[in-house]
């Protein structure tokens, strides 16, 4: 039993040194050192926004199961870079997510949100520079028949330098909603400008109505012929693994023909913007 015991108590004092500590606050957490921890700091909304940014300590241990570097190689926990290093702080922000951030920084013109008075421009700013969205369908599954379905898709409007507000998808028969979609064409497709980084770093939670969200809703249709160069472009430019995916699984291209543009952007209610005017603005 004692023998137990001494073997226990090495092993956690290895844990505990080796853990940091983490804070909550404003819907935010981020890691920090233990020792970096101020019980008092000032985390109101004009400075928080500063903090998200500061590569000296926020997110300095945050890494994922898997480690993706900018380079899309692999990172292993020993290999990881010590703070202060060259382009260390461009490594440990690409390690926070599985995808590479820098097409969707891309996307979004390297600039933040529009004003958001400017509402068409906003929708179609949030369409552009989104790389997924939840896309819902009235299922055709027996035990759920005729109830709402809601899944992920990638998507794209367009390549980076040509943003159409058209939402293209890449999709296979073998998928649910593809099946809903052969019963009921219609569906409605959301996205979060929480997708971004304009809302962690101001320190707005996904349901801030500041935290900007679009839902584009329609018809869904299999894109014509004549059509299909740009979808092509537009999906594997923004998505180049899509082109590897197995042939078996008959992937095909659709897009969204859009009836309404539902907006919210800003506090005092939710904004219809008219289709001319989405079509007409530009996103940056």
């Amino acid at each position: 039993m004692k023998s137990t015991s001494y073997f226990i108590l090495p092993v956690l004092a290895n844990i505990l040194t080796l853990c940091r500590g983490y804070t909550l606050r404003s819907s935010v957490s981020w890691v920090v050192s233990a020792n970096d921890v101020v019980e008092d700091a000032d985390l109101s909304e004009e400075v928080a926004p500063a903090l998200l940014v500061d590569g000296g300590g926020l997110w300095k241990q945050a890494y994922p199961s898997a480690n993706v570097l900018r380079d899309g190689s692999v990172e292993s926990p020993g290999e990881r870079m010590e703070p202060g290093g060259e382009s260390s702080a461009a490594q440990r922000r690409s390690r926070l997510f599985s995808y590479r951030r820098e097409k969707n920084e891309k996307a979004a013109g390297g600039k933040g949100p529009p004003p958001h008075q400017e509402t068409a421009r906003t929708a179609r700013y949030i369409a552009h520079s989104s790389d997924w969205g939840y896309l819902a369908t009235i299922s055709t599954q027996d035990k759920i028949k005729g109830v709402p379905f809601g899944n992920i898709f990638s998507i794209s409007d367009g390549p980076v330098d040509n943003s159409t507000g058209v939402i293209y998808f890449y999709v296979t028969p073998m998928d649910n909603t593809v099946e809903d979609l052969k019963v009921n064409p219609f569906a409605s497709i959301t996205f979060s400008e929480a997708e971004g980084d304009f809302c962690r770093q101001m320190v707005y939670d996904p349901e801030d109505p500041r935290c900007a969200r679009l839902t584009l809703t329609g018809k869904m249709a299999e894109v014509a012929p004549e059509e299909l160069d740009f979808a092509k472009e537009a999906m594997f430019s923004r998505h180049p693994v899509m082109a590897k995916w197995p042939e078996g699984h008959k992937w095909f291209f659709m897009k969204l023909e859009l009836i309404q543009v539902w907006l919210q952007d800003w506090t005092g209610g939710t904004v219809l913007v008219p289709l001319e005017e989405y079509f007409k603005a530009l996103p940056f």
